[in-house]
C-alpha cells in the first residue's frame, strides 16, 4: 500500500507556474477557415508561452515571426530606425498569445535548424549591434515604440541550445559559433539589456545538454558583473526521477557560482525514450496518449517541490512533440492536455502544502485557497508495471461543518471526469484508491 499525507496546515511557499508551454494557442481573429484551440488553451490557464520555434509553424506566421532576423531582416541596416524591423506577423502571434491571458516568454536568436545549410543560427556580424536590436523588440513590446505594445512580457530569453553541438562539429544546429564566441555574445547582450531594463528579468542560455561540465561551468566563469536573472536549461527523459536529479544538478551549480536568487527555470522538457530508430517512433506515440499524460503530471507534481521556479512543456505548437492537441484538428484535446488544466486547479488555488509519501511511481502536489486540491499522478515507464493501491490522507482540513471530497480521474477512459463523491465532517480524513498505471487524479476538497 503506499501512503500520502496531504497536510494544509504546513504551507511551503507558492504554487509555482509548473503548466507552461512552449508556443502559444492557435487562433485568428478572422473567422475565415478557423479552426482553433483557444478556448482549451485558455482552460487550462497556461501562464508563460516561450516563442521558441514557432516559426516552424506556418499558421502562426511560419518564417516570418519571433527570430531575430525574421524580425530585422536587413542587419545592415539601422537598429534606431522603426522602418528596418518587420513586427507585424510577430506581433499578431504576441496578441493571440496574450488573448489567451497568457505571458510571453520570448527567445531572441533563432529556432533550431536541422538542414544541411544554415541561415540563421550563425553568430551576429555585430554583437553590440545585435544587442541593441533586442533592445528595441523589448521596446516594441513593452513600451509602444514603433507602434507598438505595454504588454507585461517579463522574460527575455538570449539564444536557444549554443551548447549542443561541439566546436569541432560540422553541423551546428543551434550556434554556428565556438563555445567563447557564444560566451561573448551572451555577456554583450546580458550588460546592454540589464543597463536599459533593469526591471526586466534577462537570462538564458536555454542549455541542451544542461549537465555539470565544462561547458556550463565555462559559462558562468564568464560572467562579468551583471548577472543573468534566470537560469534556462532542457532535459528530455523517461524517468521522472532523472529529471528531479537534474533539478537539484542546476541548482547545486547556480549556488556554486553565488547566484542563489536567480531563477532556475526548465523550460524544454517531455517524455524521450529514445532519439533514434524505434525508440524515437515509441516516444512519440507515448507523448500523444496515456502515457505520456501521465508522466506530464508526474513531472508537474515533483517539479513544484523541488528547486525549481518554473517547468515549460515543449511544445504546444502543432508537432510530433504535442501531447496537448490533435495535430491535424486542434480543438481536438488529446490526454496530455488534461494535467494542464488539472494542475492549473492548484496553481488558482496559490498556496502550496506539504506532501509526505512512501512510494517511488506515485507524485503529488496540493495547494490551498479558495479549494483545498491534491493532483496525484502514477507514472511507471515499465509497460507490464500493475496498478497501484493508494491511501491518500488529508490532514488539517479546513471544514467549517463539511466538506465535498470530488474525485477527477484522468485515464485510458476517462478525461479529468467527476467519478465519485464524498462527504466529510472531521478536519482529517483518508481514502482509498485503485490507480491504474498511468493515471492522474484530482482531488478537490470543496465547501458544501
Amino acid at each position: 500500500m503506499s501512503d500520502i499525507v496531504v497536510d494544509f496546515s504546513k504551507e511551503t511557499g507558492i504554487v509555482k507556474p509548473m503548466h507552461a508551454v512552449n508556443n502559444g494557442p492557435v487562433y485568428k481573429f478572422a473567422e475565415d477557415q478557423r479552426i482553433t484551440n483557444i478556448e482549451p488553451y485558455m482552460k487550462a490557464g497556461i501562464p508563460y508561452a516561450r516563442n521558441h520555434d514557432a516559426a516552424f509553424y506556418a499558421s502562426y506566421g511560419g518564417e516570418h515571426i519571433v527570430d531575430v532576423n525574421f524580425i530585422f531582416r536587413d542587419f545592415d541596416k539601422d537598429p534606431y530606425d522603426p522602418d528596418s524591423y518587420d513586427f507585424e506577423l510577430t506581433d499578431e502571434y504576441v496578441k493571440v498569445t496574450e488573448y489567451a491571458g497568457t505571458r510571453t516568454f520570448f527567445r531572441f536568436g533563432s529556432k533550431i535548424e536541422h538542414w544541411s545549410k544554415k541561415y540563421n543560427t550563425l553568430p551576429p556580424k555585430d554583437f553590440k549591434k545585435w544587442a541593441v536590436i533586442c533592445e528595441h523588440i523589448i521596446r516594441h513590446y513593452t513600451e509602444g515604440w514603433a507602434n507598438g505594445f505595454h504588454y507585461d512580457m517579463q522574460y527575455w530569453e538570449i539564444w536557444n541550445e549554443a551548447d549542443l553541438d561541439a566546436d569541432d562539429s560540422k553541423h551546428k544546429r543551434c550556434w554556428g559559433g565556438t563555445a567563447k564566441e557564444f560566451y561573448e555574445l551572451f555577456n554583450v547582450t546580458l550588460v546592454h539589456l540589464k543597463t536599459q531594463f533593469p526591471h526586466l528579468k534577462i537570462g538564458g542560455p536555454a542549455l541542451a545538454i544542461s549537465k555539470d561540465g565544462d561547458w556550463v561551468n565555462n559559462f558562468f566563469k564568464s560572467l562579468g558583473d551583471v548577472k543573468p536573472d534566470f537560469f534556462s536549461w532542457h532535459i528530455y527523459a523517461n524517468t521522472v526521477e532523472s529529471i528531479q536529479e537534474r533539478i537539484r544538478t542546476m541548482k547545486a551549480i547556480l549556488d556554486r557560482y553565488g547566484l542563489t536568487n536567480c531563477e532556475s527555470i526548465l523550460n524544454e522538457w517531455n517524455y524521450v525514450d529514445g532519439w533514434v530508430g524505434d525508440s524515437w517512433l515509441y516516444s512519440l506515440k507515448q507523448m500523444k496518449n496515456m502515457k505520456g499524460a501521465a508522466f506530464v503530471a508526474s513531472v508537474m507534481a515533483m517539479s513544484q517541490n523541488e528547486a525549481l521556479d518554473m517547468l515549460m512543456y515543449y511544445d504546444a505548437r502543432p508537432c510530433g512533440m504535442n501531447g496537448l492537441f490533435s495535430t491535424d484538428y486542434v480543438c481536438e484535446c488529446l490526454k496530455g492536455y488534461y494535467p494542464f488544466y488539472m494542475f492549473n486547479q492548484l496553481y488558482k488555488q496559490k498556496t502550496s502544502v506539504a506532501i509526505e509519501r512512501n512510494t517511488n511511481d506515485l507524485w503529488a502536489c496540493a495547494a490551498k485557497g479558495d479549494e483545498q486540491n491534491t493532483m496525484l499522478a502514477y507514472f511507471n515507464n515499465d509497460d507490464t508495471a500493475g496498478a497501484k493501491e493508494a491511501k491518500i490522507t488529508f490532514k488539517n482540513v479546513d471544514n467549517p461543518g463539511k466538506v465535498k471530497l470530488e474525485y477527477y480521474l484522468l485515464d485510458e477512459e476517462h478525461d479529468c471526469a467527476l467519478v465519485r463523491e464524498e462527504i466529510f465532517t472531521a478536519t482529517e480524513f483518508s481514502t482509498y484508491i485503485t490507480m491504474p498505471r498511468n493515471s492522474v487524479y484530482l482531488f478537490k476538497i470543496v465547501s458544501c
